[in-house]
């Protein structure tokens, strides 16, 4: 097993100036002049990972907000896993370190020397995290006032969405393409039976799509 995070956005595209004014929202929220990748998961209305891609960086994303870039020194590994799943994701493959100096990457390579030694030591540390069957880590704030009396949230954790692409290839499963053979494929994860009606965000319950299928289809 393998897990992997879908990002919701109610299908609709998300504009710089949307996702601007959220990012000043938690920012009042919070009464902060800074916002870091992990409050913006807990309050935010979107993910991290797509403020990060609107704008190259998340700092580039508060500097644009006119907030205070945060301290990327004591990074926890929430945010520096997540951005490896992220960046695997995207390129349907294992990111390489150069990789990490460009979009969707949000940290450079320093964090990840600070905490583990190495960018390989980083990736060790991370499959070895992905494999294991410890608590996963739950992005709260997607989808948790939903759940109601359901087991499982509509959105899988990290380590969920990360074994479900591993499993499948990274390949879309509807259209069989790719980020590391189609370029501009981004991948995402639905459920067989749909989670409005009764499916559940569970392993086998879950397929890897591509944007376009995945948008494409309905709840059948």
């Amino acid at each position: 097993m393998t897990d992997f995070v879908l990002e919701q956005t109610s299908g609709v595209a998300v504009t710089q100036t949307d996702a601007i004014l959220d990012l000043k929202r938690v920012a009042q929220l919070l009464a902060k002049d800074t916002v870091s990748y992990r409050e913006y998961l807990q309050h935010g209305k979107y993910t991290s990972t797509t403020l990060s891609r609107k704008f190259g960086t998340w700092n580039k994303a508060l500097a644009v907000a006119g907030l205070s870039i945060s301290n990327a020194v004591n990074l926890g590994e929430f945010e520096l896993f997540g951005n490896i799943e992220a960046l695997w994701r995207h390129f349907g493959r294992q990111p390489t370190k150069r990789q990490l100096s460009e979009p969707p990457s949000v940290f450079s390579e320093g964090p990840y020397a600070r905490a583990f030694g190495s960018w390989r030591k980083a990736l060790e540390a991370f499959v070895k995290w992905a494999n294991s069957d410890e608590p996963a880590i739950i992005e709260q704030g997607h989808g948790s006032s939903e759940l109601s009396n359901r087991r499982t949230p509509r959105d899988p954790d990290l380590r969920l969405r990360y074994r479900v692409m591993k499993r499948d290839n990274f390949t879309c499963k509807y259209c069989g393409k790719s980020p590391a053979t189609t370029l501009g494929v981004e991948l995402e994860l639905d459920h067989k039976h749909a989670w409005s009606k009764g499916g559940e965000t569970t392993f086998d319950n879950l397929i890897t799509a591509c944007t376009k299928c995945n948008r494409g289809k309905s709840n059948l």
